[in-house]
């Protein structure tokens, strides 16, 4: 049943991808529905009776669900066309993944009934602030594309132009990296303090937890630098891209060298 929703979730995807900007609301009805199907297999797949599955493709597709969640609200308040091009092929591959890499399943039987909400919590944490990385990745192009805009640069460099303003894009960014901040900052906590009644042992420093809490320093820092000391720009995309990176390593690295390098289910 998943498998069919994750096909018919890429061909919407593809679909409103190709769509031209003048059909804004045609679009908008293909998202939503692309976004619900998409929601609907992920649930089917993650989640069933007394499991969960877990992999580098699940976590990598939940985060391109939100990512789509994000811009069809955003673009309701702001012009982001230019975002949909760029977005839309991602959530196209995103949704594939968990056919190509199904992951692995992990028992509930003998886990506290909080352990759920922690995963849930920390996927959405890692979606969120993939969100804010991919939007930092934007904003660098978007300011180099400025040096250059008389030049064609073709499809990409149309989307890029597309965008809206650099300072209403740095708006968005911060507004996302919070988002992301409360929940990793839910998902570190509910690690450190209920770690035996959600694990059934003591916390360990293992890999995971090390860049878990050295991607929340970095985000904490970021926040900090931005209402204090007024960071934006570079800075901001420096620390983002940063902070994205090490959280990355802390679960989706180990997964995809474990999946696909080593070829093991390991939880």
């Amino acid at each position: 049943m998943q498998n069919s929703l994750f096909l018919a979730a890429a061909l919407l995807y593809a679909v409103c991808a190709l769509l031209p900007s003048r059909r804004g609301a045609l679009i908008s009805g293909v998202t939503a529905l692309a976004w619900a199907v998409h929601g609907a297999a992920l649930a089917l797949d993650i989640v069933s009776p007394g499991q969960l599955r877990v992999g580098f493709a699940i976590m990598l597709s939940s985060a391109l669900w939100v990512s789509v969640a994000a811009y069809w609200l955003e673009n309701r308040n702001f012009a982001l066309d230019g975002m949909r091009r760029l977005v839309m092929p991602f959530a196209f591959v995103a949704a594939l993944l968990p056919l190509v890499f199904p992951g692995s399943v992990l028992e509930l039987q003998d886990q506290s009934p909080a352990f759920g909400w922690h995963v849930a919590v920390a996927v959405l944490a890692y979606s969120t602030l993939t969100i804010a990385a991919f939007h930092a990745v934007l904003m660098a192009l978007q300011e180099a594309r400025l040096h250059t805009r008389g030049s064609n640069g073709g499809w990409f460099a149309g989307a890029l132009d597309q965008l809206p303003a650099l300072l209403t894009m740095e708006k968005l960014l911060f507004r996302v990296i919070w988002i992301g901040f409360v929940l990793l900052s839910l998902t570190v906590l509910s690690g450190v303090v209920f770690s035996e009644q959600l694990f059934g042992r003591a916390l360990r420093l293992d890999h995971k937890s090390v860049f878990a809490l050295l991607s929340w320093l970095l985000f904490a820092a970021l926040l900090a630098g931005r209402r204090w000391q007024g960071w934006r720009g570079k800075t901001a995309l420096r620390f983002t891209l940063a902070g994205f990176a090490t959280l990355a390593l802390a679960y989706v690295g180990s997964r995809f060298v474990l999946e696909v390098v080593l070829h093991r289910g390991v939880a």
